[in-house]
């Protein structure tokens, strides 16, 4: 049985759309309801509402129709096929490249501004005036991100990571790629960075390329769609897969300006099926955008960007510096990746609490959305303005060749309320905006640039605005909060070294960055690889790779990482790659036991028993098992024959043609290929009950052969869970059959059919009560 019901479209025709307030639903309660057998509700927190969700469609239907689609394909047409890709591939970064650059010119000058008023009202010391402004100004740039989120993209909200890494899994999340979705993502996410809220924008770009994405391959939106030729090749789950997997790279490419680091990030974060061919295409999707990038800062470095110059981008070139370390110099380095597996995981926990406090607030409804992403912009404004005040000033060291005091645009020496020749440290950190604030932390050869009470000053507030940021209705990103964490306690630790390390005091700002990332996301190649292309410096890589390794194992011992508590807070059906021990004693066999009886479809059936299935049964795959195969010599006359799955989908296509036959009889393939093409059936299933047949053509007859996958992948009844696991992830399937040990005259040639649902440990336990028991016991006898 499948597992997904009717999917939430955008178009607002399903009636269970109408039954779900958006917002009377939160994320403190079960999304999957407990039941004695292996079936569960499929809903997720998609947005603002908990949603039905389908899986996707990423095995290879080989039904008569794509046979013959790909047997008739022409050399022209095959090569049509694969330019079409390519192009797509490069459209995806070209697009990505210009969005991301529009976005960096539009915070850079819009915060921009903002720090330069504020900066001139500090020096004319009128501070109440300053802070009316500087609170006034942020809270509109939130109220703008969160009522576009709230009203018209509820699943723009976010960063977007998780619903893209459940997708590449083989979740279908409703609205998470549409036009609405995209707008709302460019536009929030400018406001809400701009409001200089502690959230990046480099989990909203990997959303929005793979909106940008997703329109490409289904030539726009749900409902005003192109209909050219060539894009019929692309409008299925497979390669919108590919795309989607371009997107994502590109939108790391296009944040931190690494295309090795965004193809990485895809491969090890976010993709659950890779191959050589895609691999090649999302490489030259992040080669595109990083031309596009550096093209955009080239025309900007000359002053036509208004404020950004060389902003917008985190660029931290330290290829000229010399990085020499010792024995003794990796003492620290350990110790930095063993806080930062330390902070990472209490990080998670915490964030995993709020999240959930969130969730009782949000479903109080779209106000109480709006006036808690205004507390939070409220309570950032006035940390951010007074804290500099309790920042001792420091004098401008004359041997800098930096302009000090900066009162212009960017710097690393701000005046903020200094008098001339000082600077405030922490205004430089505070009153900058996010990536500014990078560079200066990260800047080298600056040791006595920064006191040690504005870095733990620093490293407590972003702590607790990274905590309490998160999880309101704007689009953000936990990159750059958790970037600026790692790098305020890596800097310290540099401070409280002093003269006993070699190493310059930004790389181990660098490298505590690293360590808290690896600890909270655990990522460790793209995050080495990101690290080495942002300071272009190979003599980092291998206290790098030390910081990441150990990091990531220290945080491991404590939690999963972010994106996977995310995921499960939602209740999203992913599934890990890894399946639990216990699932080597249990067998699909037993499985099949749990569930509901089996529903099966003749090879020729009957109109009315194809509209009673699908009415009532959610199901979206039927096998399709002919019970009295004609005797022939040799064969017995009570053998039945496995003919394949049908899906729910193909079943209402050929309902909505009205495609029957008068007697029960097979047809032949010029008839079926003059009403439908493999393309037809590429098309989502609609609602059944929008079909209106007659009496008379419910007495009718539809050959299902010809839209039957006949080459299903099977496993026998024996086989253990975790082996069934791996097997239905590695190749992306939607239904796995089970077939029985024992066949012969009289057996049924299926025994039950395995979803999504099926695999995920938490529905397995709840059906086997004793499996969750044992496992109690287990950890008990441990324990003592």
């Amino acid at each position: 049985m499948e597992e997904e019901a009717v999917n939430l479209r955008d178009d607002g025709e399903d009636e269970d759309e109408h039954q779900h307030d958006p917002e009377q639903n939160s994320l403190h309660q079960p999304l999957l309801r407990r039941s004695p057998t292996l079936t569960s509700n499929p809903m997720a927190m998609i947005g603002a509402k908990v949603s039905h969700i389908e899986s996707l469609d990423y095995e290879m239907y080989e039904d008569d129709l794509f046979k013959h689609d790909w047997r008739s394909r022409s050399s022209v047409q095959v090569l049509q096929y694969v330019v079409l890709k390519w192009t797509l591939a490069f459209l995806v970064g070209l697009l990505t490249g210009v969005v991301a650059s529009l976005i960096n010119l539009a915070i850079e000058n819009i915060a921009g501004w903002k720090m330069l008023v504020v900066g001139e009202l500090v020096l004319k010391e009128r501070y109440f005036t300053g802070f009316a402004y500087f609170t006034g100004a942020n809270l509109a740039l939130t109220l703008v991100a969160a009522a576009l989120c709230v009203q018209f993209a509820p699943t723009a909200a976010g960063p977007g990571i998780p619903e893209i890494k459940a997708y590449l899994n083989g979740v279908d999340t409703p609205n998470m790629f549409g036009v609405p979705t995209l707008i709302v993502k460019i536009f929030g996410s400018i406001a809400a960075v701009s409001a200089g809220l502690d959230l990046g924008k480099e989990g909203p770009l990997v959303h929005i390329a793979s909106c940008i994405a997703y329109l490409l391959g289904q030539g726009g939106s749900d409902k005003h769609k192109l209909n050219w030729r060539w894009l019929r090749y692309v409008k299925n789950d497979r390669d919108r897969r590919d795309l989607i997997t371009c997107g994502a790279s590109s939108g790391v490419c296009a944040a931190f300006r690494s295309p090795v680091g965004g193809v990485l990030f895809a491969l090890e974060e976010v993709a659950s099926w890779w191959r050589s061919a895609l691999l090649w295409r999302t490489f030259f999707s992040t080669a595109v955008v990083v031309v596009v990038l550096r093209a955009f800062m080239e025309y900007c470095d000359s002053g036509r960007c208004g404020l950004f110059g060389r902003g917008g981008l985190i660029l931290f070139d330290v290829s000229g510096v010399i990085v020499s370390y010792h024995f003794m110099d990796l003492l620290p380095v350990v110790v930095i990746g063993v806080i930062g597996g330390v902070l990472g995981g209490l990080y998670n926990h915490l964030l995993h609490k709020v999240l959930r406090v969130y969730s009782i607030i949000n479903e109080k409804g779209r106000m109480a959305k709006l006036l808690l992403s205004l507390s939070v912009s409220l309570f950032t404004s006035v940390c951010l303005y007074t804290l500099p005040f309790l920042a001792s000033c420091s004098p401008c060291d004359p041997s800098i060749d930096a302009a000090c005091p900066t009162t212009g645009r960017s710097g690393n020496f701000k005046q903020f309320n200094c008098p001339d020749g000082y600077y405030n440290d922490l205004a430089s950190l505070l009153h900058a905006t996010n990536d500014d604030a990078v560079r200066n932390i990260f800047s080298t050869s600056t040791p006595t640039e920064f006191r040690p009470l504005s870095l733990l000053i620093f490293f407590l507030l972003y702590c607790i605005l990274g905590l309490f940021t998160f999880g309101i209705a704007v689009p953000s990103g936990l990159f750059l909060p958790i970037i600026l964490m790692g790098s305020a306690y890596g800097r310290l630790l540099a401070l409280a070294i002093g003269s006993f390390t070699s190493i310059d005091q930004g790389l181990y700002a660098v490298l505590g960055a690293a360590a808290l990332m690896a600890g909270s996301m655990r990522m460790t190649v793209s995050l080495c690889v990101i690290f080495l292309e942002l300071t272009n410096n190979l003599s980092l890589l291998p206290i790098t790779m030390l910081v990441l390794l150990i990091s990531k194992t220290v945080g491991d011992g404590f939690n999963p990482s972010i994106y996977e508590i995310i995921l499960e807070l939602k209740g999203l059906p992913f599934l890990d790659a890894k399946p639990e021990p216990w699932m080597r004693n249990l067998t699909v066999g037993d499985l099949a036991a749990a569930k509901p009886n089996l529903v099966c479809l003749q090879g020729i059936e009957k109109v009315s028993k194809v509209v009673e299935v699908l009415k009532s049964t959610l199901h979206n795959g039927f096998p399709v098992v002919d019970q009295e195969f004609p005797s022939t010599a040799g064969v017995p006359a009570a053998t039945t024959e496995l003919n394949g799955v049908i899906l729910r989908a193909h079943l209402i296509a050929v309902l909505r043609k009205k495609w029957f036959l008068t007697e029960k009889r097979r047809t032949q393939d010029w008839e079926i290929r003059e009403r439908f093409t493999s393309v037809d059936l590429a098309e989502k299933a609609s609602n059944v009950d929008e079909i209106v047949l007659t009496e008379e053509e419910k007495e009718m007859y539809i050959d299902l052969l010809p839209f039957t996958n006949n080459t299903p992948y099977t496993v026998v009844e024996t086989m253990s869970v975790a082996k069934a696991l791996v097997l239905f992830r590695e190749l992306a399937l939607r239904h796995l059959l089970i077939v029985p040990k024992y066949q012969g005259a009289g057996i049924s040639p299926v025994v039950g059919i395995l979803t999504r649902q099926d695999l995920r440990a938490h529905n397995i336990m709840n059906a086997f009560p004793n499996i969750a028991k044992k496992r109690g016991e287990k950890g008990i006898n441990h324990g003592s």
